[in-house]
């Protein structure tokens, strides 16, 4: 039988926390490990817990979603993390997206997209609501064509290389093996390539390469 994925639950209203909490406990591959009030209890509780999944509500007193997830995937990067929220807009969207958060969806999610987007975390995928993807999209289409290219400009022909294999979806063993170089090598131009673009990871990169689309002139 597969392991149950382990899942944390912080939001700051007790009523949303025992609704997910009775929903989610009929699911056969998913086990509620613990309730958080607010991120620095879900800080706490994420190290002595350690959950495979996090469900977090953004505005929590004491301390936010964002500043709790940003702390979490700077000392648990293991753990994958949902933000749940009913805020769809750019000032909550984008941070929680560079916080590092794997999934992004409203409170008014259908429950069965609800545990897919948990599942999806789980293995490692992103999963967004369309309207914070379209809001992801909108920011990255208003940078000016300048700013794009000098943005890009940072980056080494070798990189570039990599970036292209990424966006195909490729492993750093299958990039390895495309481009003649170690797994090591590989893993240090991903480094490199999302330190320069600033993002967190390469998700993030492809999503942005491929929006761009700057492949074509490569």
């Amino acid at each position: 039988m597969e392991r149950k994925i382990k899942l944390l639950l912080a939001d700051d209203h007790l009523m949303v926390r025992k609704g997910l909490r009775f929903f989610l406990e009929t699911q056969q591959d998913i086990e509620i490990i613990g309730e958080a009030a607010n991120g620095t209890d879900a800080v706490r509780l994420a190290k002595e817990l350690n959950p495979d999944v996090i469900l977090m509500d953004l505005v929590m007193p004491e301390m936010d979603g964002i500043e709790a997830t940003k702390q979490l995937k700077k000392n648990l990067p293991h753990i994958k993390i949902i933000i749940l929220t009913s805020f769809s807009d750019q000032d909550h969207v984008l941070p929680a997206i560079r916080a590092g958060a794997e999934g992004y969806q409203l409170k008014d999610i259908d429950p069965d997209e609800l545990i897919h987007t948990i599942r999806e975390a789980n293995r490692g995928n992103r999963y967004l609501h369309p309207l914070a993807t379209n809001q992801l999209m909108s920011h990255l289409t208003e940078k000016s064509p300048a700013e794009e290219e000098r943005k890009l400009s940072m980056l080494t022909p070798r990189e570039r290389d990599v970036l292209h294999e990424i966006t195909l979806g490729k492993s750093n063993k299958e990039i390895a093996s495309a481009l003649y170089i170690t797994e090591k090598t590989v893993k240090t131009h991903v480094s490199s390539i999302l330190s320069k673009l600033n993002f967190h990871d390469r998700t993030q990169a492809a999503l942005y390469a491929t929006k761009v689309n700057w492949f074509k002139d490569s």
